[in-house]
C-alpha cells in the first residue's frame, strides 16, 4: 500500500524543541487524516537540527465514502429554524431528513453523503494548514513574511506513493514555498540537493550526504564513540543522558573528540567544572577510575569530519574551556575570602517573595522550625541544626552561585568546609534542597533531614497562607515537588512526625495572629494536598489511591509513615478472599443504611438491643462484632494493623449469614422496633470496619 513522506526543512531548530515538534507534526497530520476517514498501518518520525520528518505507511489511495448524521430541530419547530438547518445541511426539504426520537420527542436528522477524496488531495490541504497552525513554544517571522516558524522555513517535501503532492505555503503576499521531492544534505560536507520519494531512499540518501536522520542513532553514536575515546586512555566517560539528548540535537553528523585542559583547574570543585562544561560548552566530563576524580580531559562533539582528525577543533574547544575555567577559579578564590557566616546579613537584601519577606526572614523561620519542631522527631543535634539552617542560603550571595545557580547548596557545602564547619552542618547545607526531582536521593543524615523538611514545610505553609497554592496544571513555585519531597523524605527515612501539628506551629515563627478557625481550614486544605502527593508516591509503587483516601478519611491522620502502614495492611487484607467478601458485605450493609437513613431523615447509631433478637444470625453477628471490634481497636492502638485486619476478617461468616438473600435476616421487618434494631446491627458492622479505615472510600 502507498506511503507518504513529509519533511519540513529550515534553519537550526533548538534542540529542546525537536522531539516535541516531530510528535506534534505526527499528531496534527494523522488526526486530520483519521478525521477524514483515512487509516494507516505505521508511522515514523525523524528530527534534527534542520528538519522534521514524518512518514506514514499502509495508506489507502482515497478516503472511503462516508455518511454524516447531523441533528436538527424538533419536529414541529418554527419554519425559520427548519430553513436554516436545511440550508446548512444542503438539503431541499424536511422530506430529505430522517426522524429520530429521544426522551424529549421526535427530531430531524440530516444524513449527508460525503464521497471519499484522494489522499493526496487531503494532504495538499492538511500540510499547509499544519504549517500555519504549528504549536511552537516560540516562533518568528523573517523578512516581509507573515508565516511564523521556529526559524526560517526553506523547503517542504511531500510525496505520496513516490509522487510529489503539489501545494503551496505562503510566506507573504509575493513569496511562497512550493512542495517538492528535494531535500539537502549536511550543510558543509554534502550541501547538494537530494531527490527523495519514499522513507527508504530518504534515509539512505541523507546518510550518504552525512546526515544521521535518526536521533536515537545519533545519541548512540555519540555515546559509543565517546566511551571508546575514554577507554583508549584508561579513562571513563561521565554519562549525562540529558546532555546527550541535547548534543544529539545540535549536530547532523556527530564526531566525538577528546580535548584537554590544565590540571591545575582540578583544584576547583568538580561540580563547578562539570557545570561549566555542561551549561556553557555542551561538553562531557571525563573521570579517572584510578582516583575516582575528574581527569583533565573532556569530550566535545563536532559536526564535521575534519581533515586533521579534529585536532584543531579539540584544541580550539580546549582554549575556550580554559577561559571558562579561569573565570570559575576566579569566583572560587574570591568567594573564599569571606566566610558563609559573614554573608548571612547580605540575605536581608535578597527578596524571597514580596509577601513572605527576604531570604534572611525565611531562614530565621526555618531555623526556629527545624530546631524546635522537627529536630526532636529525627534525633538531630539542635546546635548543628540551628547552624546549618542559618547558613543554608548564604551561598546565594557568592559570585559562583550567581554565575551558576544550579550549584546553590553544593557550593555552600564547599565554602562551609573551607570555613571549618563540622561535616554534618556542611552536608545539610548541600542536602537541604534535596530531593529536587523524583529520581533525586532524599537526605538521610538527621541534621540534613531536619533542615530540608523545615525549609519545605515553611515554604508550603507560607504560600498557602498568602493564597498562592497550585491551580490546575499551574505550579509556578514547584509546590507539588516540595510536598512530594517532604513525603519521600519522611517515608524513605521511616520518620514518625505529626505533619499537620508541625505545620500548624510554623505560623508562630512569623508572628501570624489569624483566627484559629482560619488556620484550621488552611491546614486541612494543605493536608489534603499532601494526601494527593502521597497518592502519587504510592501509585508509582503500585498502591491503590482509594486506599489512601480510606485511611486519610480517619480522624487525626497526619503521620505519613503510619498512614502507609495502614494502606499496606489494608491492601494485603483486601487481596484475600475474606477481605474481598467482607468488603462486599460492608457495601451491602452501607447501601441499606444509606437508603434507610435517607428515608428516616436521621443517621443510624447506637448498639443493638440483644433482647429484641429473634434470629440466631442476629445474635451470632452481634457477638462477632463485639469480639472483633475489641481486638481490632486494641491492635490499632498498638499500630498492629495486620492483627486488626485479621480480627475483622472473622466477621465475614456472620455478616454473610446475616445478609444472605435466602436464609438471612429480613432487615426491614414490619415491626418498627425490630427494624430499627437490625439497622443498628448494620451500623455496628460499618463502625467495626471503620476502626481501621473508612471502607466507604474503598472501590469495588
Amino acid at each position: 500500500m502507498p506511503e507518504t513522506l513529509i519533511e519540513l526543512f529550515c534553519e537550526e531548530i533548538p534542540a529542546r524543541m525537536q522531539k516535541r515538534a516531530a510528535e506534534d507534526l505526527q499528531r496534527m497530520v494523522t488526526d486530520a487524516l483519521v478525521e477524514a476517514g483515512v487509516t494507516y498501518e505505521w508511522a515514523r518520525i525523524h528530527y534534527g537540527p534542520r528538519r522534521l520528518m514524518l512518514a506514514l505507511g499502509g495508506l489507502p489511495g482515497a478516503a472511503p465514502d462516508r455518511k454524516e448524521e447531523r441533528k436538527g430541530p424538533r419536529v414541529g419547530a418554527p419554519e425559520k429554524a427548519l430553513e436554516g438547518f436545511l440550508k446548512s445541511a444542503g438539503l431541499a426539504s424536511v422530506d430529505d431528513c430522517e426522524q429520530h426520537e429521544d426522551k424529549k420527542g421526535a427530531f430531524y436528522v440530516a444524513v449527508i453523503d460525503k464521497p471519499g477524496r484522494p489522499v493526496p488531495e487531503l494532504l495538499a490541504e492538511i500540510i499547509p494548514d499544519t504549517v500555519k497552525k504549528f504549536p511552537w513554544p516560540k516562533s518568528m517571522r523573517w523578512g516581509a513574511g507573515t508565516l511564523r516558524w521556529v526559524r526560517p522555513l526553506h523547503s517542504i517535501v511531500c510525496t505520496f506513493d513516490g509522487e510529489v503532492v503539489p501545494f503551496e505555503v505562503a510566506l507573504n503576499d509575493d513569496t511562497v514555498i512550493t512542495s517538492g521531492n528535494v531535500t539537502y544534505g549536511h550543510r558543509f560536507m554534502a550541501p547538494d540537493a537530494i531527490t527523495v520519494s519514499r522513507l527508504e531512499d530518504y534515509e539512505v540518501g541523507l546518510d550518504r550526504a552525512k546526515v544521521m536522520v535518526d536521533a536515537e542513532i545519533r545519541m548512540q553514536t555519540i555515546l559509543h564513540e565517546a566511551k571508546t575515546l575514554c577507554e583508549a586512555q584508561g579513562l571513563e566517560l561521565v554519562e549525562d543522558e540529558a546532555l546527550l539528548e541535547e548534543v544529539a540535537g545540535l549536530v547532523e553528523w556527530p564526531v566525538p573528540l577528546m580535548g584537554s585542559f590544565d590540571e591545575s583547574f582540578l583544584d576547583v570543585p568538580p561540580e563547578v567544572l562539570t557545570s561549566t562544561m555542561r551549561a556553557n560548552q555542551k561538553y562531557f566530563a571525563v573521570r579517572d577510575p584510578k582516583t575516582g576524580g575528574m581527569a583533565a580531559k573532556f569530550i566535545c562533539v563536532a559536526n564535521v569530519e575534519a581533515e586533521d582528525g579534529g585536532a584543531a577543533i579539540a584544541d580550539g574547544n580546549g582554549r575556550v574551556l580554559r577561559a571558562r575555567f579561569s573565570d570559575a577559579r576566579f569566583f572560587w578564590d574570591e568567594d573564599k575570602k569571606r566566610t558563609l557566616d559573614s554573608r548571612v546579613d547580605d540575605l536581608k537584601k535578597v527578596v524571597f517573595h514580596a509577601k513572605l519577606g527576604t531570604v534572611h526572614d525565611k531562614m530565621e523561620r526555618v531555623a526556629g522550625v527545624a530546631v524546635d519542631l522537627v529536630a526532636p522527631y529525627v534525633g538531630a543535634d539542635r546546635g548543628n541544626v540551628d547552624r546549618a539552617a542559618r547558613l543554608a542560603k548564604a551561598d546565594l550571595t557568592t559570585g559562583m552561585v550567581y554565575e551558576f545557580p544550579d550549584l546553590q547548596g553544593i557550593m555552600g557545602r564547599y565554602y562551609a568546609i573551607e570555613d571549618g564547619e563540622v561535616a554534618e552542618v556542611a552536608d545539610a547545607i548541600r542536602d537541604h534542597y534535596a530531593p529536587q526531582s523524583a529520581d533525586d536521593d532524599v537526605p538521610t543524615a538527621p541534621v540534613s533531614i531536619a533542615v530540608s523538611l523545615s525549609e519545605k514545610l515553611d515554604t508550603l505553609v507560607g504560600f498557602w497562607d498568602i493564597g498562592e497554592k497550585p491551580t490546575g496544571s499551574k505550579d509556578p513555585y514547584a509546590l507539588r515537588r516540595y510536598a512530594l519531597g517532604v513525603t519521600r523524605t519522611i517515608l524513605e527515612n521511616e520518620i514518625r512526625i505529626p505533619i499537620r501539628q508541625v505545620m500548624g506551629s510554623v505560623w508562630s515563627y512569623d508572628g501570624d495572629n489569624r483566627e484559629a478557625e482560619d488556620r484550621d481550614a488552611t491546614l486541612d486544605d494543605l493536608l489534603s494536598f499532601f494526601a494527593d502527593r502521597l497518592k502519587v508516591y504510592l501509585r508509582d509503587r503500585g498502591a491503590r489511591h482509594d486506599l489512601v483516601d480510606a485511611v486519610f478519611a480517619m480522624e487525626g491522620q497526619d503521620d505519613l509513615w503510619l498512614i502507609v502502614q495502614r494502606v499496606n495492611a489494608l491492601s494485603d487484607f483486601l487481596a484475600t478472599d475474606d477481605g474481598a467478601n467482607l468488603l462486599a458485605g460492608y457495601k451491602r450493609a452501607a447501601n441499606i443504611l444509606r437508603i434507610e437513613e435517607k428515608k428516616d431523615g436521621a443517621p443510624v447509631s447506637g448498639t443493638a438491643n440483644t433482647e429484641l433478637f429473634s434470629e440466631k444470625a442476629e445474635s451470632d453477628l452481634y457477638a462477632a462484632i463485639d469480639a472483633a471490634t475489641g481486638i481490632a481497636r486494641e491492635a490499632v492502638a498498638k499500630e498492629e494493623f495486620a492483627g486488626a485486619m485479621a480480627a475483622l476478617a472473622k466477621l465475614r461468616g456472620p455478616v454473610d449469614l446475616f445478609l444472605d438473600t435466602e436464609t438471612g435476616v429480613r432487615v426491614n421487618d414490619d415491626d418498627p422496633k425490630i427494624r430499627a434494631n437490625r439497622l443498628k446491627l448494620l451500623a455496628q458492622i460499618r463502625d467495626a470496619l471503620h476502626t481501621v479505615a473508612d471502607f466507604s472510600k474503598v472501590e469495588g
